[in-house]
């Protein structure tokens, strides 16, 4: 278990840090990876409702959010290391990408966002030398 006592003696975590904290509490980590036609997205996003999460298209950005019902129980935390509250990422789709097949589901805690590669669209990789 982690602890740090000189912070939480003063009962916040302190000026810069705090507010790196709090910035990070509002984000969701994302991790993607790449299959055989398609770029798999996890969103770690543990303890949320699954009706809650927004998935949105516009132009060449998806945007995912997540907004925590009204009554969501405010807790006075001893300790906080993640949050179930509110985000919103955006991250930039190339044209490769099928947007109208784009799925999501809410499993384990990750939100899995597929999204399908349109065939015959990948993108050619090409090697650059370092000198």
């Amino acid at each position: 278990m982690y602890h740090n006592h000189a912070h939480a003696a003063k009962g916040n975590y302190g000026g810069r840090n705090r507010h790196l904290f709090l910035r990070s509490m509002e984000r969701a980590a994302i991790n993607i990876y790449k299959t055989d036609n398609s770029y798999e997205m996890l969103v770690f996003a543990p303890g949320r409702i699954k009706e809650h999460f927004h998935l949105d298209v516009k132009g060449a950005e998806l945007t995912v959010s997540y907004s925590p019902p009204e009554d969501f129980p405010q807790f006075n935390w001893v300790s906080r290391e993640y949050s179930r509250g509110g985000f919103k990422r955006t991250v930039t789709l190339d044209e490769t990408i099928n947007t109208a097949a784009i799925t999501a589901k809410y499993l384990d805690g990750v939100l899995q966002v597929s999204l399908p590669v349109i065939p015959g669209k990948e993108v050619a990789t090409q090697e650059i030398q370092v000198s």
